[in-house]
């Protein structure tokens, strides 16, 4: 017998709340299914490849039914772990919890739904729970970690970049933690960007307790994502799941300070697997807390970072074309230089449009010229560009 009623009905009355604002690919999703990967959300661990692997295979709903079936069979392993959480009251009280915090359920389908999950296969997360509306799907978005017990060094690094990033339009991913995570975000909200936050635990649980004002900021104008529900408690092996989603949700990842058995080292290993572009920064070869990062560039092939440029190049943004190049570039970069002028500032949106570029894609490219010393922005955010031994007036 079914200890949880999947009718539509029931279905629909208890995500309830939880689906305002998805967007309309998400409104049409079935709402069974919907409601089943919340509560396989409760059931499992962050990345089960068998649970993964039976609902690509089944669906969430049917996938739920294969599991209460008692027959024998090769999911009985599976099924020990999974059915003594199979408590519909556990179910209903973390919907309720993410209805009190404002939380949204976000599923595959739906216009939010990370699509660099899906790169992760059966270990991609069967739900996630988010605060706060999303930062810009399609901007480039870049993972900076490191460890809790960071130097000063570390820190000033971490906010310097993450600032640097955020002005150039880059999605500032990271942890949240302690250390060189909260140097990160801080450093992307100095500078009015988007930063986005993974927790071990649930997203109505801020921790650390320490940071609960940090991650409203960040839900404010980003988003604070968690693949286990509300109510749920941080581990260490939910920390070091957590770190898979980090590495997948950017186009590169940054190990900005970490010691030679850093956990950031879990999330460089997940980068590496996913093929996403890996870097770190250096630091005194007499510091311990710095082991990681050169391990990375040895150990990994990472790239070594010393600047925003840096990473914008890993990105793909690629270098400026320099005013003593001969004639004849057509790059991106020429066009957008081709878009600015020196007298009248002019805002992102129409840079974009005399370029032709999309508009991300120019906001990367301004934020690499602003970097350059080759463009300026004004306080009102109209960029104009830098004549070479004129200076910036």
């Amino acid at each position: 017998m079914m200890p949880l009623d999947l009718g539509e009905d029931v279905a629909s009355r208890a995500i309830d709340g939880v689906r305002r604002g998805i967007g309309s690919v998400g409104e049409l999703l079935d709402p069974v299914e919907v409601y089943a990967r919340a509560v396989w959300s409760l059931l499992v661990e962050p990345g089960d490849s068998e649970a993964g692997a039976l609902i690509a295979a089944v669906g969430a709903a049917a996938a739920l039914r294969v599991v209460v079936d008692d027959r024998g069979d090769a999911l009985d392993r599976a099924r020990a772990r999974w059915m003594p959480r199979l408590q519909p009251s556990a179910v209903a009280a973390a919907l309720d919890a993410a209805r009190r915090c404002g939380a949204q359920l976000i599923v595959p389908g739906d216009d939010d739904w990370p699509v660099r999950f899906d790169d992760l296969e059966a270990h991609a997360p069967v739900a996630m729970w988010r605060r706060g509306g999303g930062a810009p799907s399609d901007a480039p978005a870049v993972a900076l970690v490191g460890a809790r017990a960071a130097t000063a060094y570390g820190e000033g690094v971490a906010a310097d970049l993450a600032a640097d990033l955020a002005a150039a339009g880059v999605v500032v991913v990271s942890g949240a933690a302690y250390g060189i995570d909260g140097a990160c975000h801080r450093g992307a909200l100095s500078a009015g960007g988007a930063t986005v936050a993974f927790l071990a635990g649930g997203v109505d649980r801020p921790y650390p307790r320490g940071h609960e004002g940090l991650l409203e900021r960040i839900s404010t104008t980003g988003a604070v994502w968690s693949e286990t529900p509300c109510g749920a408690a941080p581990t260490k092996w939910r920390f070091l799941s957590r770190n898979r989603l980090i590495a997948a949700m950017a186009d590169a990842v940054v190990v900005i300070e970490a010691g030679w058995r850093s956990g950031s080292l879990n999330t460089a290993g997940h980068a590496a697997t996913l093929g996403r572009p890996l870097g770190a920064v250096p630091g005194p070869i007499t510091s311990a807390a710095s082991a990681g990062c050169h391990r990375v560039l040895r150990e990994f092939d990472g790239v070594c970072v010393t600047s925003a440029a840096d990473v914008l190049e890993m990105l793909g943004a690629g270098a400026p074309a320099r005013s003593d190049t001969g004639g004849g570039a057509t790059d991106d970069t020429t066009r957008l230089f081709d878009a600015l002028s020196p007298r009248s500032a002019r805002s992102i949106d129409d840079v974009a449009r005399r370029s032709g570029l999309a508009r991300d894609d120019a906001a990367v490219l301004l934020g690499f010229a602003e970097l350059e010393g080759r463009a300026v922005r004004d306080d009102d955010g109209a960029w104009r560009s830098v004549v070479r031994g004129s200076g910036a007036s």
